[in-house]
């Protein structure tokens, strides 16, 4: 809304800032940090009085024991501050009208899944199978909306293939079409496998955030998108906004979850950011690249499905299933070689930050 406030800028010059992205795009990190701020108190103490406690197993690590009644679904407050943040200082458009359909959608399902666990007090929570169907339903119908209304200047099949250079992968339709709804399912589950220790899930999701915001911006950007050789999309600047509002309402977010976590985020939080994560690297052209920028969600995802793969298989071979690990996700397992929880969380960040850089150098090492 505030930007066209540029349409002032006969009334006074500085109205006229408010037409740039990099100024909105600040203003959205400061506000969602803020509203996170100022709502995190109150959404707590909500959860609290609606006896929404976390539910800890008790197969995991003995020291989350003291976990269990913490309050769960903050993911709530992530997705306010970054839906007014995005809201106040973006310009409509299709790029961040599909962003926040992907945040509000996801975190529906969680919160959904979240409610039926912790206050219906049905331990397996939504079925399975009926939220993957959620997650693959919004992924498919996205696919196909793309396809019939693209809202980049090029095929919306058309993807872009890290470290070459003015390079692209043409996919059939309907390639592309399952390739969304995997993107979208696979992002969000990963990122709720991630979120099992404090902060662990909101600091790696902010810093992927912000890294999306930085390809937004240059994408956006007729100047930078053919200097780097990248696909130059008009209007997608408009989600530098977005992923940096995202990012703040994380980090907000991580105020309150940071050890020992007074709220944590539940699947209301980490599938509505798995799936924003998702939804930007699709509308980016970078689905590939998501696996680099994701790196760590990538690493917990798969450490789960070796664990099973392998324990069912030595199960069918010899009758007896083995662990590759101590215990998955692999953030578990450091644990139980005896890492401290803030240990692990503090290098899991680390590497985000790692494969962010490793990203970002694929702007020039192409």
């Amino acid at each position: 809304m505030l930007y066209y406030l540029h349409e002032l800028a006969d009334v006074h010059i500085l109205f006229n800032l408010f037409q740039y992205v990099t100024v909105r795009s600040a203003g959205a990190l400061v506000t969602a940090l803020l509203v996170a701020f100022a709502m995190g108190p109150t959404v707590i103490r909500w959860l609290t009085r609606l006896r929404v406690g976390q539910v800890v197993r008790e197969s995991g690590p003995q020291t989350h024991l003291a976990k269990a009644g913490t309050p769960t679904m903050g993911g709530t407050l992530i997705i306010l501050a970054a839906v007014v943040s995005t809201v106040l200082w973006g310009r409509p458009n299709g790029y961040t009208a599909l962003c926040l359909l992907a945040l509000v959608w996801m975190g529906a399902i969680g919160f959904l899944d979240d409610y039926l666990k912790v206050v219906q007090k049905k331990t397996q929570g939504l079925v399975g199978r009926l939220k993957m169907a959620g997650q693959l339903t919004f992924g498919l119908g996205l696919g196909v909306y793309l396809l019939l209304r693209p809202i980049a200047p090029y095929p919306s099949n058309w993807t872009g293939v890290p470290f070459l250079s003015d390079q692209f992968a043409l996919l059939a339709p309907w390639v592309f079409v399952i390739l969304v709804a995997l993107v979208i399912a696979g992002s969000s589950n990963a990122v709720n496998l991630t979120d099992g220790l404090d902060g662990l899930a909101a600091g790696l999701g902010a810093i992927a955030a912000m890294t999306f915001a930085v390809f937004a911006y240059v994408t956006g950007r007729v100047d930078t998108a053919e200097y780097l050789g990248l696909f130059y999309l008009p209007g997608a600047e408009e989600m530098t906004i977005f992923g940096l509002a995202l990012s703040g309402a994380s980090i907000g977010f991580l105020w309150f979850n940071a050890h020992p976590a007074e709220v944590f985020m539940g699947d209301t939080g980490s599938l509505a950011l798995g799936g924003a994560l998702g939804v930007m690297a699709i509308l980016l052209k970078s689905e590939f690249l998501l696996i680099i920028i994701g790196g760590v969600f990538v690493m917990e995802a798969v450490s789960v499905m070796l664990q099973v793969g392998v324990y069912k298989f030595t199960a069918r071979r010899s009758g007896e299933g083995r662990r590759v690990l101590l215990m998955a996700p692999i953030h578990h397992h450091f644990e139980k070689l005896g890492w401290p929880e803030s240990k692990v969380v503090i290098r899991f960040w680390i590497l985000g930050i790692l494969c962010a850089m490793v990203a970002v150098s694929t702007l020039k090492i192409r």
